[in-house]
């Protein structure tokens, strides 16, 4: 019977430890968007600090509304102030940082 648990231990720890190394364990995330001060996303990515940097935040979608980003100052989505973002993100891709957008934010459900 111990050596049945043994057994079932061990396996179990192989488990884990197989799963702890296929899951991407140690990237680094960062949010991007709501500090005017924080640089430009392509100085962030620039950085090397960071695997995933998080676009903060599409409050606005859904229900027939048009997508909006909020990004609290560093650009204005109503005027098409946002368009050389679009410079930023292929230069973060091309360093292997993803880029992705969070939908909601803080204060949005």
């Amino acid at each position: 019977m111990a050596f049945r648990r043994a057994i079932s231990c061990a396996l179990l720890s192989v488990l884990f430890l197989a799963l702890a190394i296929n899951c991407n364990a140690g990237k680094i995330a960062i949010y991007w968007g709501q500090n005017g001060a924080e640089g430009t996303l392509g100085a962030t990515c620039a950085t090397g600090n960071y695997d995933f940097v998080n676009i903060a935040f599409l409050p606005t979608f859904g229900n027939g509304q048009s997508p909006m980003l909020n990004l609290a100052g560093h650009c204005d989505p109503y005027s098409n102030g946002c368009t050389n973002l679009s410079s930023d993100v292929k230069s973060c891709q091309a360093k292997g940082v993803k880029v992705l957008i969070s939908i909601g934010g803080g204060l949005f459900p």
